[in-house]
């Protein structure tokens, strides 16, 4: 987490700041903001995988005071606007695109404002996951659910309970009763109440038109700014099908417990 504020700045309002980040994830927020911000993302990884990164940043709800640009060779171009209002939103750019350039607005008063938003560098195929613009709502091959067994932040045998629609967010929460955890990356899924039951909720398109039924399916998906976000969710019988099929043949990705 990164904290500048701009009262610091007050006499020289033209200031241009430098903020060197070197966590893969975290969160900038910038009180009183005046002049500019450069966010140098700099991970702990060799220079040469920066061009396999994908940056994506998240505004906070409340977030203004100041307009959000991507800066490649002193061009701007302009990725959030002060005032703009999309909950849940999510930007995304490849890191050799250009860097962040957070310029402070002019304000009218003095009332307190606040500039933030999460960011997350992840490899370009994780974005790509997340992010599948052509068909977000299709269901995966057997193919590409076996290979989302092995590489997702999490995979989970589960019925749904409910489903909640967030028309504001265009999103869906799904709410998941968890029969067998294989794998989570997150505490997303936890024991509650004095059932002792396992329960978590999973993000999803709304536009994907989710509803509640009958019988178990298999969960797997990526943790997107704490938020866990469905990937493929085969009904768990095709799944137990399409492993079987596939470690007959010799070419399951990797070995997980089916049943």
């Amino acid at each position: 987490l990164s904290s500048p504020s701009g009262l610091t700045h007050e006499s020289h309002k033209k200031d241009v700041e430098q903020v060197y980040l070197r966590c893969s994830e975290g969160s900038i927020e910038w009180m009183y903001p005046t002049g500019a911000l450069i966010v140098n993302l700099r991970p702990n990884i060799s220079p040469a995988s920066y061009k396999h990164l994908t940056v994506c940043i998240k505004p906070f709800k409340d977030s203004a005071g100041a307009n959000i640009y991507l800066e490649k060779t002193g061009e701007l171009k302009l990725l959030v606007r002060d005032g703009e209002r999309s909950p849940s939103r999510v930007y995304c750019f490849g890191y050799d695109q250009g860097g962040l350039f957070v310029e402070a607005t002019p304000q009218q008063d003095i009332s307190r404002k606040i500039t933030g938003f999460q960011y997350e560098l992840m490899s370009k195929g994780i974005a790509a996951d997340l992010h599948t613009a052509s068909a977000p709502c299709r269901p995966c091959s057997d193919t590409e659910v076996l290979l989302a067994v092995c590489t997702s932040d999490f995979v989970i045998r589960g019925s749904i309970q409910n489903v909640t629609n967030e028309a504001e967010e265009q999103e869906s929460i799904i709410h998941v009763g968890v029969n067998k955890l294989y794998r989570q990356k997150s505490k997303v899924f936890q024991l509650t109440g004095e059932s002792g039951n396992w329960r978590g909720q999973i993000k999803t398109l709304l536009e994907c038109g989710v509803k509640p039924g009958d019988g178990d399916f298999l969960f797997t998906g990526r943790m997107h700014f704490g938020e866990a976000r469905l990937g493929c969710a085969p009904r768990f019988k095709d799944f137990q099908r399409m492993y079987k099929e596939a470690k007959d043949k010799g070419l399951n990705p990797c070995e997980i417990g089916p049943d």
